[in-house]
């Protein structure tokens, strides 16, 4: 049932369906509320927290635009909590859209790697068990591709490495973030896998070796050296960035 949380104190008059939104959102977030439950109507609503209707259209208007609720017109408001995992897949869609009209944007999304697989790898060294067997599996799968000599099986295997190597972090909201970045990971490692003098050996040496390090427990250097992976492949983008440029100005 849909009842204010605390009434006892009056809110301003400007501010009264922030009353609603607060208590209905945290009713969502909670689960008191489910995905598929529709709202009380407004006047119901209105009645229960001594709003207005007004107050009540605008509380759920801020909830519609958080993705936790959808109105259809002549139906009552239902409950959708398009949460973590939608918002992120939006960011993913609108980072593909930048992508694709500046290539500098590639450029970013390295740098972001570049910050977050560092910050992760010295933390997985520190721990007294820094190898989960997804990990090791990642670096068993981009062996096989290396040794088929199979660059675009490698470079999917490589984006899966990373992404093991982000999930072994255990941080479930970080994990979800890759997720959805993964295509777009995969899209730069495919781009910088053109490079004809990068040999698949070398680069599953480098990932063998942050794999080694962190197996060690040398924080610092596994730190080191993903950082200096991630340097390397931003490098060959920009070779590859490079040489698109000059192929639209040809």
């Amino acid at each position: 049932m849909v009842t204010p949380t605390d009434l006892r104190k009056a809110p301003i008059r400007e501010r009264l369906h922030e009353t609603v939104v607060d208590d209905l959102e945290a009713q969502i977030l909670t689960g008191e509320l489910s995905v598929g439950d529709r709202l009380p109507s407004e006047g119901a609503i209105a009645k229960s927290f001594g709003v207005s209707t007004r107050s009540v259209r605008d509380a759920i208007q801020t909830l519609e635009t958080k993705g936790l609720v959808q109105r259809r017109h002549g139906e009552r408001t239902t409950v959708v909590r398009n949460d973590v995992s939608h918002f992120l897949g939006t960011l993913a869609t609108s980072l593909r859209q930048l992508f694709s009209t500046n290539p500098d944007y590639l450029r970013q999304l390295m740098e972001v790697r570049r910050m977050i697989e560092g910050d992760v790898t010295e933390a997985l060294a520190l721990r007294e068990t820094p190898i989960s067997p997804g990990f090791a599996e990642a670096l068993a799968r981009l062996r096989a591709a290396a040794d088929a000599g199979d660059a675009a099986a490698f470079a999917d295997r490589d984006a899966e490495f990373h992404a093991a190597l982000v999930a072994s972090a255990g941080n479930e909201v970080l994990t979800e973030l890759y997720r959805h970045l993964f295509e777009l990971i995969i899209g730069v490692i495919r781009v910088t896998s053109r490079v004809p003098t990068k040999s698949l050996e070398r680069a599953y040496a480098e990932h063998a070796r942050i794999h080694d390090l962190i197996a060690a427990r040398d924080a610092v250097g596994a730190a080191r050296v993903v950082r200096e992976h991630i340097d390397n492949s931003s490098a060959y983008l920009d070779i590859v960035l490079r040489q698109q440029a000059q192929e639209k100005e040809g």
